[in-house]
């Protein structure tokens, strides 16, 4: 078995990554520092000997602070497709990225706890051990997963192999959570626990599993599943909330969004990775217009809400899964799941969110990123960029970044300047296998 602590030696490993703000930059130098810190988050937050990321950090601009031991195998698989982002900017070195991506996978291929495949969703980053008893994640291992093979398709060689062999062990049909292995039309589960065994819920209803099915299709053919099952995925929501609602899709401030009203990262987590742009699924569905669609619907909303987000440019937007303020003195922050419904939000917004939207909305974007770093720099932006969430009507700042949301922006700021991941997604044969699987054509 490797010795990991020589995997990397010290001396090829780049210091601690400090990215200074220029004075008064202008909107592109704006762009540029906001991606550069995200990316530096995940160079500084992955320990050297295990390759794994931290699900969090303190953002503090200067000074040192006690590191969380929590890593998450989703903000791990962000690292691996954000070393491509680094080395094509200049922020890294590519022999130091292709050693950082290959400790990575070598640890998780050798060391990191697994079973049928699929790696516990929280793990220390000094041993890979599962923590917090959390659960062997089905999503989050498919974030590993998308970010490794990324990565293969951009440094070649070994660290393609290991993405591949970890990509060829998941056994998809197993995460089905019943008898006999036949590629049947049943909906995966969330998870498993050694001691509770599978997750009594299912991936069943519009979220961000879009991403969890397009790898599960692409698949080796031992392990891959039904095609007809992303034809039922999402596809005849409830009534929710009096929204109406059409075959798969509900109208929110007069924009037909997929499924039902919810956190913005649902249409921003797939598109990271898969540019679906002038194709139709099997049932017909534009996912691309969806996923921008709601966007403008969830900034019409908080357009409609100024006492909850208040406008400068733009109103205050990003309703997402973020940090939220305690719920009295003395509590801890909450991470919660917000959603553009009455009742449902309370001001607090995911300045990534927001900025991920660059993807689908870049005007507006662009107006969003002036309007950040105008008014709230002194109380929200930090080593890695914005704080995870801020809620300024209750005068409330968070003092962490989270990975993966990190991840969502950093991989749609680069889209949007290079299409630099969607090239390597769709380089891979999988996203092929994947799109036909699901029956994707090209529109009109």
């Amino acid at each position: 078995m490797a010795n990991f602590n020589l995997l990397v030696p010290p001396q090829a490993v780049p210091p601690f990554i400090e990215v200074p703000t220029p004075p008064d930059p202008s909107m592109q130098q704006l762009w540029d520092v906001t991606a550069h810190k995200a990316f530096a988050f995940f160079w500084n937050e992955t320990s050297p000997i295990t390759g794994l990321t931290r699900d969090r950090a303190r953002n503090l601009l200067h000074g040192d602070c006690e590191p969380y031991d929590v890593a998450s195998i989703a903000s791990t698989g962000y690292m691996l497709s954000a070393l491509a982002v680094g080395v094509e900017r200049s922020w890294i070195d590519r022999s130091a990225a292709a050693a950082r991506a290959l400790t990575t996978l070598r640890f998780a291929s050798e060391r990191l706890p697994h079973h049928h495949g699929f790696f516990p969703h929280f793990v220390d980053i000094h041993t890979g051990q599962r923590v917090w008893k959390s659960e062997f994640s089905s999503i989050d291992t498919a974030l590993l997963i998308v970010g490794a093979l990324a990565a293969g398709q951009y440094f070649g060689s070994e660290i393609a192999r290991s993405a591949e062999a970890l990509y060829a062990g998941i056994d998809w049909r197993w995460m089905q959570g019943r008898r006999g292995r036949a590629p049947t039309a049943v909906m995966l589960k969330m998870g498993w626990k050694p001691k509770t065994g599978f997750s009594k819920f299912r991936w069943q209803h519009y979220d961000e599993a879009s991403l969890l099915y397009l790898s599960a299709l692409g698949s080796a053919p031992q392990n891959s599943l039904h095609g007809s099952l992303w034809d039922q995925w999402g596809q005849g929501e409830a009534l929710l909330e009096g929204f109406e609602c059409g075959q798969g899709e509900a109208l929110l401030e007069g924009f037909a969004i997929p499924g039902r009203p919810g956190p913005l990262f649902w249409a921003q987590m797939t598109p990271a990775y898969y540019s679906l742009q002038g194709l139709r699924d099997g049932s017909g569905r534009d996912w691309w217009k969806l996923w921008a669609d709601t966007h403008r619907a969830h900034h019409a909303y908080c357009a409609r809400n100024p006492q909850r987000y208040p406008p400068h440019l733009e109103p205050l937007w990003g309703i997402s899964a973020c940090d939220r303020p305690p719920s009295r003195p003395g509590r801890p922050i909450r991470y919660r799941a917000q959603r553009p419904v009455d009742g449902a939000n309370d001001g607090t917004i995911a300045p990534t969110a927001a900025l991920a939207s660059l993807t689908f909305l870049p005007e507006i974007a662009d107006r969003t990123l002036h309007d950040l770093f105008t008014y709230y720099e002194g109380a929200a932006w930090g080593r890695y960029g914005f704080a995870n969430a801020i809620n300024p009507v209750q005068g409330w700042f968070d003092t962490d970044v989270i990975g993966i949301d990190l991840g969502m922006m950093l991989l749609a700021i680069e889209n949007h300047r290079s299409g630099l991941i969607w090239r390597l997604t769709a380089s891979h044969p999988a996203t092929r296998k994947a799109l036909t699987a699901a029956g994707f054509h090209k529109a009109g």
